[in-house]
């Protein structure tokens, strides 16, 4: 054997389980085609989260009177946003390089494609500084993410001009200003807040019937109020039928209830979903089971083809650097013979945008599908403390609580920084708490954490401040 584990891919889920690994004592090396960190912290996670700072540090300068404060005519230098941005990310590209050294990981750089072996598949790699490599090892894991997916008949693919993905989005030349975002999950409602920022005309068109469709439908309203707000624009409900390049920038055409309308801007963003990298690896061969574009696994990541297993976005939903993360340690363990049962940890989603919105576990809808009695508490940041000292008053938490048994099973936020705050409900759910336990835990004053206790004592008719 020449390791006892190859994990190709090094996003957040194969560098993360190489570490573990290579604490395991799993003599392991990664293979990597482009940068280390991949996709998330190259080109989506880390730097759009320095864009979005950048743009909300912009647009609170336009209420500096609020704040007593003053500023003449503040300006950007887009060249000078994206390049922080691009900073970020080589930075910690750096660090994940000295990972790699630090726990005696070796990278191979090239692409790898898998063929039949034992008792793994093998590992040919086309390197990428010349010729082939072929390594044979105990274990693979597949952790080769997902790319933005693109619908070439309706013309929503990215021409490298004027139509863009998050790729073209993040670097481009200069802010536009117009810009159509098809598609209102996460990806788009960031790159959306992001140019509206910076004062961009921005129009959002959704196919199904609200905006941020996997969120808490109570959430997703606010957020679509608090946008419009902020001068952003939505066609909900509407179909795209066409898109491409005109004249003057781009020309999309949208069916709304059978009735066709077109709109025009300097550039679009197709943020409509993402398909796994399956393609080009050797799994067709291998008889690896594929659904719909992603790998299929067991409890373990374990695939259906022995010492080979898949983590992370090419594993399917939720896409989310985190869960790659948890998914690539807990398969480790498992190689290493040190995992216990894979019980399924609840995982947060965040959208970074202005308001932040953050939720974990059932929605109320979902939760009343499957049958069970809730009881669902609210609490409005307007009447929070913190809040309202921070000018940060938009926005809520909400709880979602089994009738029969207490336990916590969902929580959603919209409002300032709930991206850092969801945290503590995901911990909660985590421990199995019930009611009892969120009652007596003691939240620090003045915070906007006061606001999770609140809608928590809410639900079952205890709320204090409002």
């Amino acid at each position: 054997m020449d390791f006892d584990l190859v994990i190709i891919g090094s996003g957040p889920g194969g560098y993360v389980a190489a570490i573990r690994a290579s604490q395991l004592g799993l003599k392991t090396a990664i293979v990597e085609r482009e940068l280390l960190g991949g996709i998330c912290l190259n080109w989506g996670c880390i730097p759009t989260k320095a864009l979005l700072k950048s743009g909300e540090v912009f647009e609170q300068l336009s209420h500096l009177d609020a704040y007593g404060l003053g500023a003449t005519r503040p300006t950007f230098d887009f060249t000078k946003v994206v390049e922080r941005s691009r900073g970020v990310a080589k930075q910690l590209n750096q660090g994940v390089a000295f990972l790699m050294k630090k726990h005696k990981i070796e990278v191979i750089e090239g692409e790898a494609r898998l063929e039949k072996g034992t008792p793994a598949p093998k590992v040919l790699i086309k390197l990428k500084a010349g010729g082939e490599r072929t390594v044979q090892a105990r274990n693979v894991i597949l952790a080769t993410g997902a790319r933005a997916r693109e619908i070439p008949a309706v013309g929503l693919a990215a021409d490298g001009d004027r139509i863009w993905t998050y790729r073209q989005a993040m670097t481009a030349k200069a802010c536009p200003k117009s810009l159509l975002v098809v598609g209102s999950g996460a990806i788009g409602i960031e790159f959306a807040s992001f140019y509206r920022a910076l004062g961009a005309e921005v129009t959002v068109i959704e196919a199904l019937g609200r905006i941020l469709p996997v969120e808490d439908e109570d959430v997703s309203k606010a957020a679509q109020k608090a946008f419009e707000k902020r001068g952003l624009a939505f066609r909900v409900g509407a179909k795209v039928t066409r898109l491409g390049k005109s004249k003057t920038g781009v020309e999309l055409v949208l069916d709304s209830g059978g009735k066709s309308e077109t709109l025009t801007a300097e550039a679009a963003i197709v943020a409509v979903g993402i398909d796994g990298n399956v393609e080009n690896v050797g799994l067709e061969a291998l008889g690896v089971k594929v659904d719909r574009g992603h790998v299929t696994t067991d409890p373990h990541s374990a695939t259906n083809v022995a010492g080979l297993y898949a983590i992370g976005d090419v594993a399917g939903p939720p896409w989310l650097a985190h869960k790659a993360s948890h998914e690539g340690i807990h398969c480790v363990e498992h190689i290493a013979g040190k995992a216990g049962p894979n019980i399924p940890a609840p995982i947060p989603g965040c959208t970074y945008s202005t308001p932040q919105i953050a939720s974990v576990g059932l929605t109320e809808a979902q939760a009343k599908a499957a049958g069970r009695k809730v009881r669902v508490g609210r609490f409005p940041f307007r009447v929070n403390g913190k809040a309202i000292a921070s000018g940060e008053t938009e926005g809520f938490v909400k709880t979602v609580f089994d009738e029969a048994t207490g336990a916590l099973i969902g929580a959603h936020m919209i409002g300032g920084e709930v991206t850092e705050m969801i945290q503590g409900f995901a911990l909660a759910m985590t421990l199995e708490s019930t009611e009892a336990e969120l009652f007596a835990t003691v939240f620090p004053h003045p915070t906007m954490s006061e606001a999770m206790h609140e809608a928590s004592l809410d639900a079952y008719g205890m709320v204090l401040h409002l």
